[in-house]
């Protein structure tokens, strides 16, 4: 059974070939993706391992926990499984999950109190 292994802090150079091939050292390696920004195509710097058992990512996370690649110390752990509705956009409520809408301590636009102020755009300009 494959393990799936995050792989964190990683240099925005970095591709997913240079993932696997970083990984493949310490056994087969079934897939490695760095997490790329959809609008802007940029490596958000962290990507996915997935080793072929459970012995293998354990000794791949081991020796490479800590150990800098191009400049930067990883962070190599085991991935959290993910759950339905943790995290990201909540497309039915307009917001992020776990954050509420848009709001915020300070700053934004609209009132003093931060975040943004929704304006009707159609009748009032």
């Amino acid at each position: 059974m494959t393990k799936k292994l995050f792989v964190g802090n990683l240099p925005f150079a970095v591709t997913d070939f240079d993932l696997e091939d970083l990984f493949k050292g310490y056994g087969e390696v079934t897939s490695a993706k760095v997490i790329v920004d959809r609008r802007t195509g940029r490596s958000r710097g962290y990507g996915f391992v997935e080793m072929g058992t459970e012995n293998l990512a354990q000794q791949a996370i081991e020796a490479l926990n800590g150990t800098e690649l191009k400049g930067r110390p990883i962070n190599v752990s085991l991935a959290r499984e993910q759950t339905e509705g943790g995290g990201g956009r909540d497309r039915d409520r307009g917001g992020f999950s776990g954050g509420g809408d848009y709001g915020g301590g300070g700053g934004g636009y609209g009132d003093s109190g931060g975040g943004f102020k929704k304006r009707n755009y159609n009748n009032n300009y």
